[in-house]
């Protein structure tokens, strides 16, 4: 998952130069960013209601983004950070591009701007990547964090021993956390390295399949893979089959016996772990689902063999579920609360060897400019519909650890990813 949020992919010209026939000019930087200012002005009209797109943006852009979609982000970012005010700024980079700054109520939201070089000088390309607080504290949060819809769960605290949280909410709820599960895999996979049982370079023949996300599915059974390509595919992309081959290298009681190390509260319900392929199956099979919910955990571990020993990857026995609301969220999933993840955070923190941690940086999800603030950042997150987690671990520039995770669940509704990471924006600022 990425901060991708107010215009998600918004039809963009070139960034990295001018249009062809906007080489030669006599306009100085003033003149640019005027012309920008001008287009910037339309942008805030729009969002306000005032003006319609086709008035502000180019027809490729609408084609992109159509006048549906840009009214929806519109009022999601009203809802979270107030009415629009105004623009702030725009600094020119060219003469047709810069970074727009927009002022709303509660935030200052800035990101990559593009016009088009002919008049009426239309806007290509618009992308808000960051938002900066504007006089917002826990309180404000906490309040925007109860309204959302369901179930939600939230610590943001740094690691050292007796340090009070920055943000705290719920952090006790045991809540589904998808695939950010992923982590005790990855850090079982760390702890055997560190007592000498494996070797990050240690190459293995792929022999599991599970369904996208990812990408090892499409690869041929009996590749050869290092333990760290899977580890590192497991968590920048979220690659089911790599976390899946991990499990049967690892066996699913070592990835147990981690997660009650790092001091798991509510073991029973992760027992016996479940794969990913075991989860689309129980997902996409109700019957089998009532089943497994009636079993108890020895009857359970035999099914899960069961599985195993049934699954033929050339005839791809296992049907994967498509539904698209939550289902069954509050018992067939992976589990935790935010303190737990804070407890598997201090793990990878204090491990001697930093590969799992490198492993963690590949993908930090997180703006550029939040990115400054760190000096190390390391991410997994988990989704399905109803079901939504951000976990990181973030070291400061003066060498202290963080940790920031954020579960979000509701049964009866998808939840929103955009929200939710607009949220993580704001209490990540909570630290400056």
């Amino acid at each position: 998952m990425r901060f991708m949020i107010a215009a998600i992919a918004l039809a963009y010209s070139a960034l990295s130069g001018e249009p062809a026939n906007a080489q030669a000019t006599d306009e100085s930087a003033a003149s640019d960013a005027t012309m920008l200012e001008k287009a910037a002005e339309q942008v805030v009209e729009v969002i306000r209601g005032e003006a319609q797109p086709e008035e502000a943006f180019a027809p490729g852009f609408l084609a992109a983004v159509p006048r549906e979609q840009f009214a929806a982000i519109s009022a999601q970012l009203t809802g979270q950070f107030g009415p629009i005010i105004g623009v702030e700024k725009v600094e020119a980079s060219s003469q047709y591009a810069g970074t727009i700054y927009l002022r709303f109520e509660k935030a200052i939201g800035s990101g990559n701007f593009v016009i088009e070089p002919e008049e009426p000088h239309r806007v290509t390309g618009l992308l808000l990547q960051t938002f900066e607080p504007i006089d917002d504290d826990v309180d404000k949060i906490t309040q925007d964090l109860e309204a959302l819809p369901g179930d939600v769960s939230v610590l943001f605290a740094p690691l050292a021993a007796g340090a009070e949280p920055i943000l705290s909410f719920n952090p006790d709820k045991q809540l589904a956390i998808g695939s950010t599960f992923k982590l005790y895999v990855l850090a079982t996979l760390a702890a055997e390295v560190e007592a000498g049982k494996r070797n990050w370079d240690d190459v293995i023949a792929l022999d599991v399949k599970s369904f996208p996300s990812g990408m090892m599915q499409d690869w041929p059974q009996g590749s050869p893979v290092t333990l760290q390509t899977l580890a590192s595919l497991m968590i920048s992309i979220s690659d089911n089959t790599a976390t899946d081959q991990l499990v049967r290298v690892l066996g699913r009681e070592a990835v147990e016996g981690q997660m009650a190390k790092s001091g798991h509260s509510a073991m029973d319900p992760m027992r016996p772990l479940l794969t990913t392929l075991d989860l689309f199956k129980l997902k996409g099979d109700p019957s089998l689902a009532r089943e497994w919910l009636g079993l108890d955990q020895r009857a359970r571990r035999a099914k899960v063999a069961a599985f195993e020993a049934e699954h033929d990857w050339k005839s791809y026995t296992v049907t994967p579920p498509t539904f698209v609301e939550p289902t069954a969220i509050e018992t067939l999933e992976w589990f935790a609360d935010m303190r737990d993840l804070a407890g598997l955070m201090r793990m990878f923190a204090e491990a001697d060897d930093d590969t799992a941690l490198d492993v963690m940086a590949i993908n930090p999800s997180m703006p550029p400019s939040m990115r400054q603030r760190w000096d190390y950042i390391g991410y997994k997150g988990g989704s399905e519909p109803g079901v939504l987690n951000l976990t990181w671990l973030l070291r400061d520039k003066a060498g202290a650890w963080h940790m920031l995770a954020m579960s979000w669940n509701n049964s009866q509704a998808n939840v929103q990813s955009s929200t939710f990471e607009l949220l993580a924006q704001r209490i990540v600022a909570l630290a400056d």
